[in-house]
Formats: structure tokens, C-alpha cells, sequence
């Protein structure tokens, strides 16, 4: 059940209950059997609608630290494989194109009277049934989650280790940590500072400081672009980048995807909205636009400039691996004080560590819930513990055991990219259900399908690309 605060003519404010529409599917069952098997716990209990004291700030400062992401940096490769007019106009389209989605997520969270979904599960369930949206959610949003949080650690350790090496210099070579051990160093960060989030609220000053990270890092990056200028020998013709019409079409693929799956977090925005109160006369889906409007202009002003400054100044001469984080590493390191360079480092390990907190907050609520519906009682902290051990400690086998996992980017988020572009129009429909034909129907109709038609597109240029180039399958052994 859903708390919904209302305040009287005497100025007090009373509380009253809404159902949460995971609940409103379930029906008196007939046995004991089947009340075991389709308990629902209280949302009170579950970490991410434990607190309904969010605000507008609270959720721009979790979507600004869930939407940037060191994928940011790849943005200038698209454009090595676009060329400039294509390249502003498909990142331009994509940004539109999210936030329309994201929009249709807000409007639906409470789509139906004294109803709110706060999980993305939740309405899917509500817009295809609860079969079928489970076994349309429940896998994308947990891989999506949890494969985030493995990219986090392989990300940021492998940070670490550059910054150690950076400002150590010499005495690095002397007591030299492993990449798995760095990989171990970020992990227990990652757990350390889960430990006193509980739930979903209570990161908001963790997202907060990573909302400041990663927008100084991408803002640091592209005015030093800026005041370096272009590299020596650069070119903008895409048609030199890769010279085979087949390398053609498939540079086109990947740039598509790479713009896709810059745009991130579709996945976490209802349950960022979930800790927010609703009243009669203000729901929470005023806060959420208040905040979600703020975060996306500074997400604009944060993938533009890197995407058309950073093509600006390397052209087609940006690493194919890696983007600019691995210019930043290589070219700049010739001509950019050390201090800077570790700025950048500690901004990127930052900005992965309170992200990791808002994605694995997902997984931590499906877990405890889980275990709640099967004994009936609200968590402990030895059980909530216990929970976050063994994500943090799958994660970093994860990581360990595939540390490639960044050059299947492009095939391991195509597969889930429909939850971002495509499934929203559908859940729009199934829920709204306007006219058939008309303007809003055939407008979410045509979007969906092209969600779900990109989403392919990007999975098939991936794996085209990965046949053709070949994987350094790097089994157990982080680089």
C-alpha cells in the first residue's frame, strides 16, 4: 500500500492509503498454497518505496547521477561514422525521442485513480497483464540493472587503477595492485556506502555529489577540447573512417546504437518518482516533471558540447575504444597537467560509485521483496545485509570473470534498449487505449515499433561488427 498525504481546512494533514497496481492484480486466493505464492509484502517494507519524502530535487539529482554515464564520452565516435549533419540530427532525435518516453512513464505512474506504479514491473503488469509483463520486464530490468552495476565496477576499477598510477608515478611499480584487485578496491566502496542508504531516498545526497561528477567531468572535458583545439591532420569525412560499403552500413549501426545507449535510466525513473508523496491536489507526477525538465536541460548541455567538441577536435581520429576517456589517456596525456588528469579520474570513480547505488537499489528491492512474500515478514538488517553481499559479491565475479564486457556494450544494452524507446508507447496504449487510429495512437504505435525495429538494428550491427573485428575474450583476467 502507497501513503497519500491530505490536508484539511484546519491545515492539518492526514494520511490515507493508495494500492500500488502490483497489488490491484492480486484476488483473495482459494488455498493456503496459493496465498504462499502470491503474498504481496507491504511497500513500506521494500527499499524502494520505504520513504515517500522525495522531492523535485531529489529526483533531478537521480536522473542527472542515473543519466550520465561514462558512455557520454563515447558520443564523438558516432559522429566518425555519421559526419556532422547526420550525426547532430540522430543525437538530436534520440534526446527527443527518450524524453517523450520518459514523459509517457511519468503521466503513467499514476495512470489510474488511488493507483501508483513504482516499479517499472509494476506497470507493465498493469499494461499487459501480469504474465506477460512479467516475462516482457522482469528479465530486461534486472539484466539491465545488474549488467550496469557490473560495467560500473570494471569502469571505475579500472579507474582507479589509472589514477593510482597517475599520481603515484613511481611508487606504483613498487606495491602494484592487480586490475581484479582494483576491482575489489571499487566493490567494497560500492557496499561500504550502500550501508547507509537503505533505500531509495536515502541517496539522494550520494546522487546528488555523483550528479556534480558527472557533469564536471563532461564539462571539464570538452572545454579542454575547446582550449586545445584540433588535433594535427584531422578529418571529418566519414566515408575515410571506414572505406568498404559494408563497413559503411555497419558504422552506421553502431554509431546508432552507441547515440542509443548513451541515453539511459528509463528503467529506475518510476521507482525515482515511487519516493515521492501524492496528494489530491499535487501528485507526484508535477514534482517528477519539475525535476525530470531540470535534469534533461543539463543532460543536454552535458551530451551536446562533448559530442560536437570532442568530434571538433579529434575528428575521425577518435578512439574506436574507449572515446574520450581513452584520448584522455593517451593523446592529452602529453599536454594536460597531471592534476587535471586525476580530477577527471576521481570525477568518473565518483560519479560510478552513487550510480551504482540508484541501479543495484532495483535489484535490492526485487530481492527483498522475493523474500518477504515467501516468510511474510519485512527484512532485518543481518537479511538486508546479507542481500547486498551477494549482489556486490556477484557483480565482482562478473566482472572479473568477463572484464570484456565493455566491447559487447553495444549487444549487451541493444538487447534491453526497448525498454527505453519502445515499451513505453506500448504500455502508453494498452493503458490509455485511445481511439484506434487516431493521432496519439498511431504516434506511440509508430514509435514502439521503432523502438523495438532500433533495438534490433543495434543488437545485429553489434554482433556484425564482433564478427568481423574479432573479441580479445580476456576469460579471468582483467587487463
Amino acid at each position: 500500500m502507497a501513503e497519500i498525504h491530505i490536508m484539511n481546512d484546519d491545515g492539518e494533514i492526514t494520511s490515507k492509503h493508495m494500492q500500488d497496481e502490483y497489488n490491484l492484480h492480486l484476488e483473495v486466493p482459494d488455498s493456503k498454497e496459493d496465498r504462499n505464492e502470491i503474498y504481496q509484502p507491504p511497500d513500506d517494507w521494500l527499499p524502494i518505496t520505504q520513504s515517500r519524502r522525495g522531492n523535485s530535487w531529489t529526483a533531478t539529482f537521480h536522473l542527472l547521477s542515473s543519466g550520465i554515464g561514462i558512455q557520454t564520452l563515447s558520443l564523438p565516435l558516432a559522429f566518425v561514422y555519421l559526419g556532422w549533419f547526420w550525426g547532430i540530427v540522430c543525437l538530436f532525435l534520440a534526446f527527443v525521442w527518450q524524453l517523450y518516453t520518459i514523459g509517457l512513464l511519468v503521466s503513467l505512474h499514476e495512470s489510474v485513480p488511488n493507483t501508483r506504479n513504482s516499479r517499472y514491473l509494476q506497470l507493465s503488469m498493469a499494461a499487459f497483464g501480469v504474465k506477460l509483463g512479467k516475462i516482457l520486464a522482469l528479465f530486461p530490468v534486472m539484466y539491465l540493472s545488474g549488467g550496469t552495476c557490473v560495467m560500473f565496477i570494471i569502469t571505475g576499477g579500472g579507474t582507479m587503477k589509472q589514477f593510482y598510477q597517475l599520481m603515484c608515478g613511481d611508487c606504483s611499480s613498487k606495491h602494484p595492485l592487480t586490475t581484479t584487485e582494483w576491482f575489489l578496491v571499487f566493490v567494497c566502496i560500492a557496499f561500504l556506502v550502500s550501508l547507509f542508504c537503505p533505500n531509495l531516498h536515502s541517496v539522494s545526497l550520494v546522487s546528488f555529489l555523483g550528479a556534480i561528477m558527472a557533469v564536471g567531468y563532461c564539462t571539464i572535458l570538452w572545454i579542454m577540447f575547446l582550449a586545445k583545439g584540433k588535433v594535427d591532420g584531422v578529418v571529418y569525412d566519414p566515408s575515410e573512417a571506414v572505406t568498404t560499403e559494408s563497413g559503411r552500413v555497419r558504422g552506421i549501426f553502431n554509431a546508432l546504437g552507441i547515440i542509443a545507449l548513451a541515453f539511459r535510466g528509463h528503467n529506475v525513473v518510476l521507482e525515482i518518482q515511487g519516493t515521492m508523496p501524492s496528494t489530491p491536489n499535487r501528485t507526484s507526477s508535477k514534482f517528477m516533471l519539475k525535476g525530470m525538465i531540470a535534469s534533461y536541460l543539463v543532460i543536454a548541455m552535458c551530451f551536446f558540447p562533448i559530442a560536437i567538441v570532442g568530434y571538433w577536435a579529434f575528428g575521425n581520429k577518435v578512439p574506436t575504444n574507449g572515446g574520450m576517456l581513452s584520448a584522455i589517456s593517451t593523446t592529452l596525456n602529453y599536454h594536460t597537467s597531471k592534476s587535471l588528469l586525476g580530477l577527471i579520474c576521481m570525477q568518473i570513480i565518483i560519479s560510478c560509485v552513487t550510480a551504482f547505488q540508484i541501479y543495484s537499489m532495483v535489484v535490492y528491492d526485487n530481492l527483498e521483496r522475493a523474500y518477504a512474500s515467501r516468510t511474510r515478514h519485512e527484512c532485518t538488517k543481518k537479511i538486508r545485509m546479507s542481500i547486498r553481499i551477494f549482489f556486490c559479491g556477484l557483480t565482482f565475479f562478473i566482472s572479473v570473470a568477463f572484464p570484456f564486457l565493455p566491447s559487447l556494450a553495444l549487444i549487451i544494452g541493444g538487447i534491453s534498449l526497448h525498454l527505453t524507446f519502445g515499451y513505453p508507447s506500448f504500455m502508453w496504449i494498452a493503458i490509455k487505449r485511445p481511439p484506434m487510429r487516431s493521432v496519439k495512437w498511431w504516434v506511440n504505435l509508430t514509435l514502439g515499433c521503432l523502438g523495438t525495429t532500433l533495438s534490433v538494428l543495434v543488437v545485429v550491427g553489434a554482433v556484425w561488427n564482433l564478427v568481423c573485428r574479432g573479441l580479445d575474450a580476456n576469460f579471468f583476467h582483467p587487463h
